[in-house]
């Protein structure tokens, strides 16, 4: 484990980070030693992160046809190197979760930037976004909700997933923008702050050849005209998760549409909350069901 740091989990939190069910741990520990628990002084069982990490490994093999009679004889090298010669889609994208998830348990950065590295060599940040950052960003809303994971542990794995969008953002950027049919102006409303996707549709727009302004999270909707007072054609797109609450949406589009979009805007909506629209006050009002939906758009 790294750092020294100490970090303990539950048979119930290695459910949730393994996808194994507890009662398959606790068979396969009892039958075959793969596991070494630690219990207290009231006989429960908890393990450390180096079982953590041993599990994780031997569900990718179990996952790729191994049996546990199998696994359980292997010495630590045959194991690790067999880990190595996994190199299917599926097992790499699952390798790389486990990756990023122990790299966030150990608040380890290095392993994080390593596990993307090795991604990145073969696939491009698009791919590696669509399929492995957001399933594991939904795996991590899962984990915080039953505690197995804390907001410190979320907050330092958010971060780093921002770094690698803002770094492929700036590589994107450079290349300065083609088309100037439209221009996108991304932001969030007040008190949402739920930014990650609105970041990676700004890669994705810059990436298309758009001038895309990137405004971030909980801005007032006065704001917003500075923007409308210098460009024309603009398409506003946020996303809405958790505001405006439910009961406000409708005045919420209303205003928009009011005081903030013109006769030549769109405005792009993306979250939870779209769920909860059902008559936009214009056609120039749009809902997508996912990032993949808005990207075909452009």
């Amino acid at each position: 484990m790294n750092s020294g740091i100490l970090t303990f989990f539950s048979i119930k939190d290695l459910e949730n980070l393994s996808g194994i069910k507890s009662h398959t741990i606790r068979m396969w520990e009892k039958r075959y030693a793969v596991l070494s628990p630690m219990r207290t002084d009231s006989n429960i069982r908890y393990y450390d992160a180096a079982n953590l990490q041993k599990l994780l490994n031997i569900t990718l093999l179990h996952q790729h046809g191994y049996k546990i009679s199998q696994i359980s004889k292997m010495p630590e090298d045959k194991l690790l190197l067999l880990m190595r010669q996994i190199v299917s889609e599926k097992s790499a994208k699952n390798h790389a979760l486990n990756g990023f998830k122990m790299a966030m348990i150990n608040f380890d950065q290095t392993l994080f930037f390593n596990t993307y590295n090795a991604l990145l060599a073969e696939k491009s940040f698009s791919a590696v976004f669509h399929e492995v950052f957001i399933p594991l960003m939904v795996e991590i809303g899962m984990l915080w909700q039953t505690g197995t994971i804390t907001p410190a542990h979320e907050h330092f794995i958010s971060y780093l997933i921002r770094q690698k969008i803002l770094t492929s953002v700036e590589k994107v950027q450079v290349l300065g923008h083609k088309r100037d049919d439209k221009v996108f102006v991304l932001f969030l409303p007040s008190n949402e702050l739920h930014d990650i996707g609105l970041m990676y549709l700004h890669y994705e727009i810059t990436l298309n050849g758009y001038k895309s302004i990137y405004l971030g999270e909980s801005v007032p909707m006065e704001s917003l005209h500075d923007v409308r007072r210098i460009f024309d054609n603009i398409v506003y797109v946020t996303y809405l998760t958790v505001e405006p609450k439910p009961d406000q949406i409708d005045a919420f589009l209303t205003q928009f549409h009011g005081e903030v979009m013109g006769a030549d805007s769109e405005f792009w909506i993306l979250g939870n909350q779209t769920a909860l629209i059902k008559n936009p006050p214009s056609a120039s009002i749009k809902t997508f069901p996912n990032i993949t939906a808005l990207v075909n758009e452009l």
